[in-house]
């Protein structure tokens, strides 16, 4: 199973981008298409090839998708990929399900005019920014552009979120008496040797979102992630932090009955788990509340192109939408379909809640750069000995 640690490699180049100076990592810059029809891959919307139906023919022609790093059980993928396969009979091959976002850039440059380059990726949001100034991506805006928020899309439509969701606390509440709740209820002696991340901060976006999401709790802010590796140096004298990385197999085997992860893989966990007799609790901390979402792009050499084009209209649909909100996940859209009335209203009350009514602010690429330095060059200090 696809783990944080393996899905936001991205974020570990990005960490060692800001601790080494470099610019890029693994990206090439280019402007040429090749190995696609050039019509199809220089539409920018469904109106360049004369309205959906028009795109909806063109990618039943092609007949493929080449998709790379999406594991059926994250975020309702599969689900997704056999309802697209079978509502336009164009079928997905998925290299690599556990690939990282490095590995999905990798491919994709290293492939440039081959078949079997990617045609889409789905890759963190930083990594997203760098990727289209690095002239990998292909603009286009689906349908639904005006209704992403503007914070939460590239204006040139090289890139926009897709889904996301909060650092949450799960808790297996058979193991231990009383579940946490709030960062500030972790320091409590009865969690000894209990609460473990999913991976090292300096290259998993997860466990990074909860040192940054403990920083907040902590007084600290979007410029300063300090207060976040301090509250780990703490948690780690007090002897409650736990250095196994967390999984559903460690949590079935009790060696982490306490995670932090983002909220819609720790409810899939409760999900998964309930019939393995864990009772798994899941808790989105007041005094610590951080969002985080992934992005689609496509890419611009996609030999595809009509077929990657077709995959983001249907993501990004109501009917895409809600698939990733039935896998827990807080699609990108769902403040427009509420207001539309197009939201599974029924599958978004069982989200986790969240504080201030779900009203999410993000930092800067400026302050995650700034913040991602700071851990590298102190969460080791922070958790040694």
């Amino acid at each position: 199973m696809r783990l944080h640690y393996v899905r936001s490699a991205g974020l570990a180049c990005f960490l060692a981008m800001a601790a080494l100076g470099l610019t890029a990592c693994g990206l090439t810059s280019t402007n040429d298409v090749s190995g696609s029809d050039g019509k199809a891959a220089a539409a920018t919307s469904a109106k360049d090839f004369g309205g959906m139906d028009a795109l909806v023919a063109a990618a039943k022609k092609e007949g493929k998708l080449n998709a790379i790093a999406l594991p059926r059980d994250w975020a309702n993928y599969g689900e997704i990929i056999d309802t697209f396969e079978k509502k336009y009979g164009i079928k997905v091959e998925v290299e690599n399900p556990d690939a990282s976002s490095q590995d999905e850039i990798t491919a994709a440059t290293s492939r440039k005019g081959q078949d079997r380059s990617p045609d889409v990726i789905d890759v963190g949001s930083a990594f997203a920014v760098s990727a289209a100034e690095q002239n990998v991506l292909a603009p286009y805006r689906v349908s639904a552009f005006n209704q992403i928020p503007k914070t939460q899309k590239d204006s040139q439509a090289r890139w926009y979120n897709d889904f996301g969701g909060y650092v949450s606390i799960g808790c297996d509440a058979k193991r231990v008496k009383k579940c946490p709740k709030t960062f500030a209820d972790l320091m409590d002696p009865q969690y000894k040797g209990q609460v473990a991340l999913t991976g090292n901060p300096t290259k998993s976006s997860s466990a990074f979102g909860a040192v940054y999401a403990s920083s907040l709790a902590r007084k600290g802010s979007f410029d300063d992630i300090k207060p976040g590796l301090d509250f780990f140096a703490d948690l780690k004298k007090a002897g409650n932090f736990n250095p196994v990385e967390s999984s559903p197999a460690t949590i079935q085997k009790g060696e982490t009955p306490i995670s932090i992860t983002w909220d819609y893989l720790n409810t899939g966990y409760a999900d998964d788990l309930r019939a393995k007799g864990v009772d798994w609790k899941v808790s989105v901390p007041s005094d610590g509340a951080y969002a985080e979402y992934y992005s689609q792009a496509i890419v611009k050499w996609a030999p595809h192109p009509a077929a990657a084009r077709l995959w983001q209209e249907f993501l990004y649909s109501p009917e895409g939408q809600n698939l990733w909100l039935k896998g827990h996940a807080r699609p990108v859209l769902m403040p427009a379909m509420q207001q539309s009335g197009t939201l599974d209203a029924a599958l978004a009350a069982k989200l986790p809640q969240t504080p201030g009514n779900g009203r999410i602010a993000f930092p800067t690429e400026g302050q995650i750069s700034k913040a991602k330095q700071a851990v590298v060059q102190g969460w080791a200090q922070a958790v040694a000995g």
